[in-house]
């Protein structure tokens, strides 16, 4: 079991998520930055609880469009549908100089 840490914040990290193109269609004009909510023990990645959000880092870039679509289903469904390992996705988002 991963233990709980808090959650860590990085609102520049974030705003470079956004000026990504959308991971699923390559939009860029409505990115928003999606938070992971579910765990991977393989990629130190803990699921989220209610209420709860992912820390910065386990952001992705998604369209408005797709964004909205992960929420209305179950996550892994979601990226299986695109055929994207999520996961592999985030930690292979880095800033410019990072």
């Amino acid at each position: 079991m991963i233990e709980r840490q808090p959650r860590q914040h990085d609102r520049a990290y974030l705003d470079y998520v956004r000026t990504l193109p959308c991971a699923i269609c390559g939009e860029t004009t409505t990115v928003e930055a999606a938070h992971l909510r579910v765990g991977s023990i393989n990629h130190g990645k803990r699921d989220t609880g209610m209420g709860e959000k992912s820390s910065d880092r386990w952001a992705v870039p998604l369209c408005g469009r797709h964004h909205r679509e992960q929420h209305t289903m179950n996550e892994l469904e979601f990226w299986a549908k695109y055929g994207i390992n999520p996961f592999e996705l985030a930690i292979s988002i880095r800033e410019p100089d990072a």
